[in-house]
């Protein structure tokens, strides 16, 4: 009869520290959007979330284009995702949704924190930060250390690298295009009758 009364007592201590702790929730991958952002479905409706306290370079913005690592970061992203066996959300702050709609959390793939990776991979800052969050302080601590081993997009000479190679693909499309015109006689005339023709539609423009 003791024994049993010990198991009923421990029982009903731990159901409260099990339920505080459980305040993930399951989800499944739908699609992928970039290195912070992603669409999971979520109660059997598609939401789109984005990664509570990073940001990853942008790869489709208006103005900014495509940022260096911006396309590692969103393949990495996309290939966890796809590959997971568990993914999870973990609500945070205040607020679970920003002015977009989008879902602010925390995520998890396979027991293992996202934003995390990603900062450890030199992928993602720090960011965003407008409450109190649970895991900034670690993730500020992987931050420094990525800084510090000149990981991703905190690695000069890789950017710089990149940078160059850039240059020199669009020196050699001009020296193409002007060896062209020398020794083309087809293009040559081609370009020039084109040329004469945005002179003339102007000039009728003025007109």
């Amino acid at each position: 009869m003791k024994k049993i009364m010990i198991s009923i007592l421990l029982f009903f201590l731990f159901i409260p520290i099990t339920y505080a702790d459980s305040n993930k929730v399951t989800v499944a991958f739908s699609k992928c959007v970039d290195g912070d952002t992603a669409k999971v479905i979520l109660n059997e409706k598609e939401v789109t979330v984005r990664f509570l306290a990073i940001d990853t370079p942008e790869t489709k913005h208006p103005q900014k284009g495509e940022e260096q690592f911006g396309k590692e970061a969103s393949n990495y992203t996309c290939n966890k995702l796809k590959n997971a066996e568990k993914i999870e959300l973990e609500y945070d702050g205040k607020e679970k949704t920003d002015k977009y709609n989008r879902h602010l959390a925390w995520v998890f793939v396979d027991d293992s924190l996202l934003q995390k990776e990603l900062i450890q991979k030199g992928y993602a800052e720090v960011a965003y930060l407008y409450d109190d969050y649970k895991y900034t302080k670690e993730l500020q601590k992987e931050e420094s250390l990525a800084k510090l081993e000149k990981k991703g997009k905190w690695n000069d000479s890789l950017i710089q690298t990149k940078e160059y190679i850039k240059i020199a693909c669009l020196i050699i499309t001009v020296i193409i295009i002007i060896l062209l015109f020398i020794f083309n006689k087809k293009y040559r005339k081609k370009t020039v009758n084109k040329m004469k023709r945005k002179v003339r539609k102007k000039i009728s423009n003025l007109v």
